[in-house]
């Protein structure tokens, strides 16, 4: 077998995602910060269904994003809830899913959660419970699978985030392109923080 060598602008791109993936923000103990929940999680189901690098974490970002000046950018937001045209940032998984019960018990079925804001009537198979649905980890899992499903039918991936928003066109156009420009801007943020790792003097 002959062995090829990587093109530096590969190499490059793939330590800058994993740069991506690592330097979210901890919290106390080392544990993940609830900012850090949505990115972490998303990049490893990304590796999970062989999605391109970055792009669940950009529909992430497009979804629940909220600014965090400690890094000076937006980052999605795991306590996330969308019913009635209104989202909620709510301040802790328990609060979230309060917020939920209190929709239903409303007669509200049309919710979206968590950090992929997956919608509970559109997709009632996603997931066992309230609790799991408000698992950044199987929230992101869930949403991996439904983009993958959805490049199947449709033969592409641009396709495949366009209609994980909406199959109207004039909806899932601008959804797409929101999620590419941030894409984009997440791809050319980690690649020159990982250049400046590499030419920076060692210590």
């Amino acid at each position: 077998m002959q062995i090829r060598a990587i093109p530096l602008a590969v190499w490059i791109l793939t330590a800058a995602f994993s740069w991506l993936g690592a330097s979210a923000p901890a919290g106390a103990g080392g544990a993940l910060s609830p900012w850090a929940l949505c990115a972490s999680h998303a990049a490893l189901a990304e590796r999970n269904h062989r999605l391109p690098w970055g792009l669940l974490r950009a529909i992430a970002k497009v979804e629940t994003g909220r600014y965090r000046k400690a890094e000076g950018e937006v980052l999605a937001w795991p306590w996330t809830v969308m019913a009635e045209g209104r989202g909620r940032y709510l301040p802790s998984k328990r609060a979230a899913m309060a917020e939920v019960e209190v929709l239903r018990a409303r007669g509200v079925a049309n919710i979206d959660v968590g950090c992929m804001q997956i919608n509970l009537y559109y997709h009632p198979e996603a997931f066992d419970s309230l609790e799991a649905a408000f698992d950044p980890a199987t929230n992101t899992e869930a949403a991996a699978r439904i983009l993958a499903a959805f490049k199947d039918t449709w033969g592409s991936w641009t396709r495949a985030v366009g209609n994980y928003h909406s199959n109207t066109p004039t909806l899932s156009g601008p959804y797409r392109v929101k999620v590419y420009r941030t894409l984009f801007k997440d791809r050319r943020r980690a690649a020159r923080a990982e250049l400046r790792r590499i030419n920076s003097p060692r210590s």
